[in-house]
Protein backbone atom coordinates (compact mmCIF):
# COMPACT_ATOMS: atom_id res chain seq x y z
CA UNK A 1 0.00 0.00 0.00
CA UNK A 2 1.16 3.51 -0.84
CA UNK A 3 0.35 6.75 0.97
CA UNK A 4 1.04 10.37 0.10
CA UNK A 5 0.76 12.82 2.97
CA UNK A 6 0.88 16.56 2.41
CA UNK A 7 1.61 19.24 4.98
CA UNK A 8 2.24 22.96 5.16
CA UNK A 9 -1.03 24.46 3.99
CA UNK A 10 -2.33 27.41 5.95
CA UNK A 11 -3.62 30.96 5.76
CA UNK A 12 -1.08 33.46 4.43
CA UNK A 13 -1.23 37.12 3.43
CA UNK A 14 -0.83 38.23 -0.18
CA UNK A 15 2.83 38.57 -1.04
CA UNK A 16 3.77 35.98 1.54
CA UNK A 17 5.54 32.66 1.20
CA UNK A 18 4.69 29.10 2.05
CA UNK A 19 6.37 25.71 1.68
CA UNK A 20 4.38 22.56 1.11
CA UNK A 21 5.78 19.09 1.70
CA UNK A 22 4.58 15.68 0.60
CA UNK A 23 6.00 12.39 1.82
CA UNK A 24 5.36 9.14 -0.01
CA UNK A 25 5.51 5.95 2.02
CA UNK A 26 4.71 2.30 1.68
CA UNK A 27 5.63 -0.45 -0.72
CA UNK A 28 7.59 1.81 -3.10
CA UNK A 29 10.27 0.63 -5.49
CA UNK A 30 10.73 3.80 -7.51
CA UNK A 31 9.02 7.16 -7.83
CA UNK A 32 9.09 8.41 -11.39
CA UNK A 33 7.30 11.77 -11.41
CA UNK A 34 6.06 13.77 -8.47
CA UNK A 35 3.87 16.79 -8.78
CA UNK A 36 1.54 19.29 -7.21
CA UNK A 37 -1.96 20.01 -8.42
CA UNK A 38 -4.51 22.44 -7.06
CA UNK A 39 -8.24 22.83 -7.15
CA UNK A 40 -10.05 26.05 -6.33
CA UNK A 41 -13.77 26.12 -5.53
CA UNK A 42 -15.83 25.70 -8.67
CA UNK A 43 -12.79 25.02 -10.83
CA UNK A 44 -11.13 21.94 -12.26
CA UNK A 45 -8.02 20.47 -10.74
CA UNK A 46 -4.94 21.82 -12.51
CA UNK A 47 -1.26 21.00 -12.62
CA UNK A 48 0.90 23.45 -10.69
CA UNK A 49 4.32 21.86 -11.07
CA UNK A 50 5.97 18.50 -11.60
CA UNK A 51 9.46 17.05 -11.27
CA UNK A 52 11.00 13.87 -12.61
CA UNK A 53 13.38 11.59 -10.75
CA UNK A 54 16.19 13.22 -12.68
CA UNK A 55 15.17 16.70 -11.62
CA UNK A 56 13.48 18.00 -14.76
CA UNK A 57 10.70 20.40 -13.85
CA UNK A 58 7.53 21.71 -15.42
CA UNK A 59 5.40 24.64 -14.22
CA UNK A 60 2.04 26.14 -14.97
CA UNK A 61 2.41 29.56 -16.58
CA UNK A 62 0.54 31.15 -13.69
CA UNK A 63 3.21 30.16 -11.16
CA UNK A 64 6.43 30.44 -13.17
CA UNK A 65 8.95 32.62 -11.39
CA UNK A 66 7.06 32.42 -8.10
CA UNK A 67 6.90 28.70 -7.25
CA UNK A 68 9.74 26.19 -7.09
CA UNK A 69 9.32 22.43 -6.96
CA UNK A 70 12.05 20.18 -5.59
CA UNK A 71 12.40 16.65 -4.32
CA UNK A 72 14.53 14.52 -2.05
CA UNK A 73 14.68 11.08 -3.63
CA UNK A 74 16.22 9.49 -0.52
CA UNK A 75 13.26 10.65 1.56
CA UNK A 76 10.57 10.12 -1.12
CA UNK A 77 9.57 13.72 -0.52
CA UNK A 78 8.53 16.52 -2.81
CA UNK A 79 8.38 20.20 -1.86
CA UNK A 80 6.67 23.24 -3.29
CA UNK A 81 8.14 26.59 -2.34
CA UNK A 82 5.56 29.27 -3.02
CA UNK A 83 6.58 32.92 -3.02
CA UNK A 84 4.75 36.14 -3.87
CA UNK A 85 1.46 34.45 -3.18
CA UNK A 86 -1.71 35.91 -4.65
CA UNK A 87 -5.35 35.48 -3.65
CA UNK A 88 -5.88 33.50 -6.84
CA UNK A 89 -3.45 30.88 -5.51
CA UNK A 90 -6.07 29.94 -2.94
CA UNK A 91 -6.96 26.29 -3.42
CA UNK A 92 -6.60 22.80 -2.07
CA UNK A 93 -3.17 21.58 -3.12
CA UNK A 94 -2.77 17.89 -3.90
CA UNK A 95 0.40 15.86 -4.12
CA UNK A 96 0.62 13.35 -6.96
CA UNK A 97 3.09 10.59 -7.70
CA UNK A 98 3.63 8.25 -10.59
CA UNK A 99 5.48 5.33 -9.09
CA UNK A 100 6.36 1.66 -9.24
CA UNK A 101 5.75 -0.55 -6.24
CA UNK A 102 7.99 -3.36 -5.05
CA UNK A 103 5.59 -5.73 -6.77
CA UNK A 104 6.41 -3.83 -9.98
CA UNK A 105 2.98 -2.34 -10.34
CA UNK A 106 3.11 1.15 -11.84
CA UNK A 107 0.31 3.49 -10.87
CA UNK A 108 -0.70 7.04 -10.08
CA UNK A 109 -1.39 8.08 -6.51
CA UNK A 110 -2.88 11.13 -4.80
CA UNK A 111 -2.58 12.69 -1.39
CA UNK A 112 -5.56 13.90 0.61
CA UNK A 113 -4.87 17.58 -0.06
CA UNK A 114 -3.84 20.57 2.01
CA UNK A 115 -5.66 23.91 2.04
CA UNK A 116 -3.79 27.07 1.07
CA UNK A 117 -5.65 30.33 1.60
CA UNK A 118 -4.15 33.64 0.51
CA UNK A 119 -6.04 36.51 2.09
CA UNK A 120 -5.50 39.65 4.09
Amino acid sequence: QVQLVESGGTLVQPGGSLRLSCVASGNIFRINVMGWYRQAPGKQRELVASITSGGSTNYADSVKGRFTISRDNDKNTVYLQMNSLKPEDTAVYYCNADLTTKLFFTGNYWGQGTQVTVSS
